[in-house]
């Protein structure tokens, strides 16, 4: 069966464009790879549905018009893989197959693509010389280059060096439970590292301000307070202590707290 010549592939009605793409796949399957007939059936298949592409593209447009002519040649060649591997036996539409094939390339371009974090177009650029220049001396040198080795052939500044090599750390993140190799019990996680607030901290300034407030105690006020919040005893067993009742050690506890409690809102 010989194929159908289309003058304008891409122009077709969706419509259309399916039954035709029904058409090209069944003759691709018979015909031999490499051949110009299978080359003219691949192409027009690609010219056919590149509709999909622009269709999946369009969830990306917040991404601006610079990147949408990346974004649609990466969904391209996520359309051709499809078209490679598509097979009329698998009894679903072309769309629903490929679909998935065009979204996952634009996302892994993303992936492979994106800074983790925002960094200034020429940083971005700077970190690609800088990579390129770093190759080419370590092939020449047979070594790491330094940083004034490499400001002289990028022809920029040492600090503007360092600068390129301090925004390639925002081109990648790493999991905080990434394995740290080195570590001395082999199992540390770079989260093990990572300092965490110190809550103690807190009551280092609470604890100056209240030392010299207890220090006007007077001897009795200062060992009930020893005794109920160092030594953790209950009122009752204070009691034994100084030989008085309960309700006394609670008299003189709340009175000696609120001296303290306004000693403490005066000073602050």
């Amino acid at each position: 069966m010989v194929l159908p010549e289309i003058a304008e592939p891409s122009q077709l009605a969706p419509r259309d464009a399916r039954q035709m793409s029904r058409l090209f796949f069944d003759q691709l399957a018979a015909l031999n790879e490499g051949t110009l007939e299978y080359q003219y059936a691949r192409n027009t298949l690609i010219e056919m549905n590149i509709s999909l592409v622009r269709f999946a593209a369009a969830r990306f447009r917040s991404r601006g018009q610079d990147e949408m002519e990346d974004i649609v040649q990466v969904g391209t060649i996520g359309l051709i893989k499809a078209i490679d591997r598509f097979e009329l036996t698998r009894e679903v539409e072309f769309t629903s197959f490929a679909v998935p094939y065009i979204v996952g390339e634009i996302k892994r371009f993303f992936r492979d693509t994106s800074w983790a974090v925002h960094v200034p177009r020429r940083l971005q650029e700077a970190r690609i010389q800088l990579a390129k220049a770093t190759e080419e001396l370590r092939s020449r040198l047979g070594r790491n280059p330094t940083v004034k080795e490499l400001s002289q052939l990028m022809c920029l500044s040492e600090a503007e060096v360092d600068e390129a090599r301090l925004a390639s750390n925002g081109y990648t993140s790493s999991s905080l439970d990434a394995a740290i190799n080195g570590s001395e019990d082999g199992e540390a996680a770079l989260a093990d590292f990572i300092g965490a607030d110190d809550y103690g901290l807190e009551l280092v300034e609470d604890f100056c301000a209240l030392a010299p407030l207890i220090a006007e105690l007077d001897d009795r006020e200062r060992r009930i307070i020893h005794l109920r919040f160092v030594e953790e005893l209950t009122q009752a067993q204070i009691g034994e202590h100084l030989g008085v009742s309960q309700m006394h050690v609670s008299r003189l506890l709340n009175r000696t707290l609120t001296k303290l409690r306004a000693g403490m809102l005066t000073t602050s």
